[in-house]
């Protein structure tokens, strides 16, 4: 699938509200063009990514959540079984099995925003031409998440398998989902925990363990018909990124913008091959009412410019080019997230001009 974004604009996944219908506005008003499902994180637990996107871990006895954490019953006398009962729905799934897949869906009570985006879009697609939805990283996820004996579950060989598993799976129904609508479909795996590769106290975690885990979750959008983006809001080894199958690379260019420029090469390549950049120019902070549209089309201008000083084109700059808030808005204010929203559209608008 050709993506050319040119400056269109989308947005990360969050929203500070309490139900669907302010968010949904929001998001037609200002990215008309590639919508995203708004995840709502002020309903609660429900809507963070244990019962969004580990719910069948839930539902299997694998994983539990109390008040205080989430952990795997890695001490359940029948853990083998509940073992047995995982793989089989998966590789059910796998094999094509849709109502076996169906069992990584989101809950209907987690995902509020998600349902009611497939039933507007059902209604009246207007002007869009693509669907955006999104899903937590196996590193983010798998560094909350712990075994009965209170150690990280990401450095756990099965553990893990069982997260990035269930991540692959739930990805592909997304992208199936998002895709039953006619409409092309992205899916964004939301990813910041790459930045703790090279760093001294996570020696053990390896840039093949990483392009493994998240090249399997890859695969599961891949299969289930959608376009692959990558969402990073963090200064990380983009190479990584670069060196993998996905189309879209999202970064928080408004704060982490100087950390490509040691991978320009990569990035470079990435481009050339057809792979697109989501600009994360505005910034998802109190930040936000001490800029302007003109402020930040000017701070975007000055990147380019510094990237056509190493090579790369302004033209495959800008073809390439999704415009996008830096990061999600859940946790802040609903007046602020209407500005950032505003601003993306309206730095959008100028981007397509240039």
């Amino acid at each position: 699938m050709q993506f050319n974004p040119n400056g269109l604009v989308t947005g990360i996944g969050s929203l500070p509200y309490s139900e669907p219908e302010p968010a949904l506005e929001l998001i037609r008003n200002n990215m008309p063009v590639i919508p995203h499902w708004p995840q709502l994180p002020m309903l609660g637990a429900q809507e963070g990514f244990v019962f969004q996107f580990l719910n069948p871990l839930v539902e299997m006895g694998l994983l539990v959540q109390n008040e205080k954490r989430a952990f795997f019953a890695t001490n359940a006398p029948d853990w083998a079984e509940r073992l047995t009962e995982f793989y089989t729905a998966y590789f059910a799934a796998m094999e094509g099995d849709e109502e076996t897949l169906y069992r990584f869906a989101f809950p209907t009570a987690s995902a509020s925003g998600f349902y009611a985006f497939i039933e507007s879009m059902g209604k009246d697609t207007g002007d869009v031409r693509y669907v955006k939805g999104h899903l937590a990283g196996p590193l983010t996820v798998g560094f909350q998440l712990y075994d009965a004996d209170g150690k990280v579950a990401y450095y756990q060989d099965q553990l893990r398998d069982l997260l990035v598993k269930t991540l692959a799976l739930h990805a592909r129904w997304q992208a199936v989902a998002l895709g039953k609508l006619g409409l092309p479909a992205i899916v964004f795996l939301d990813e910041p925990g790459i930045r703790i590769l090279g760093r001294s106290d996570y020696i053990t975690v390896t840039k093949d363990m990483i392009m493994e885990d998240i090249g399997a979750i890859f695969e599961g959008i891949h299969a289930g018909g959608a376009l692959v983006g990558v969402h990073s809001c963090d200064a990380i080894d983009w190479d990584v990124l670069f060196e993998s199958s996905l189309e879209i690379i999202s970064f928080d260019a408004y704060t982490y913008f100087k950390s490509f420029l040691p991978f320009t090469s990569g990035l470079k390549g990435f481009l050339q091959r057809g792979g697109s950049l989501a600009w994360g120019i505005v910034p998802t902070s109190p930040k936000v009412w001490d800029e302007s549209v003109d402020s930040l089309v000017n701070l975007l201008d000055s990147q380019w410019l510094e990237l056509e000083g190493k090579g790369i084109s302004r033209e495959l700059l800008k073809k390439q080019a999704l415009i996008t808030p830096a990061c999600g808005t859940g946790l802040l204010t609903p007046e602020e997230a209407e500005r950032i929203y505003t601003f993306a559209r309206q730095i959008g608008e100028k981007v397509r001009g240039f």
